[in-house]
């Protein structure tokens, strides 16, 4: 029979505290994030051990549900970005200021010296004068 794990999360600021509780034992850790703490979460389960298959139940305030809304909203968040800076027109670009580009590992170099091969001449076809019709 399968028996299973539940893990509790808990808001404490930006951190978060992880009950893992299951098999008789509990184990508790902290991770910075929502998502650390369910990578956290799943290595509390590893630590409970046991064999066959776990089935692992995840709460937050109680719920299966508000915990998969709220680790789902920070897989699918995108980091906040700075703004994009729009240089002035007439400013120069970068790549024209004198920086070098970073040179790359030999493996991903050309040759220096490529081969100019010319295509071999393609042998002339006969060519046959069109018969002329009789009148």
């Amino acid at each position: 029979m399968v028996e299973a794990i539940t893990a509790t999360y808990v808001q404490e600021d930006a951190d978060w505290t992880i009950t893992v509780a299951g098999r008789g034992k509990q184990l508790t850790a902290r991770a910075p994030g929502i998502i650390a703490a369910r990578d956290r979460a799943d290595q509390l389960v590893e630590e409970l051990g046991g064999e066959g298959r776990t089935t692992v139940v995840h709460l937050l305030n109680g719920s299966a549900l508000e915990f998969t809304s709220a680790y789902m909203t920070a897989r699918l968040t995108l980091p906040k970005l700075p703004p994009l800076e729009v240089p002035p027109s007439g400013a120069v670009p970068k790549q024209q200021t004198g920086e070098k580009k970073p040179k790359l590992p030999p493996s991903k170099q050309l040759p220096k010296a490529v081969d100019a091969r010319k295509p071999a001449a393609a042998p002339a076809r006969e060519t046959k004068e069109p018969k002329k019709a009789r009148a």
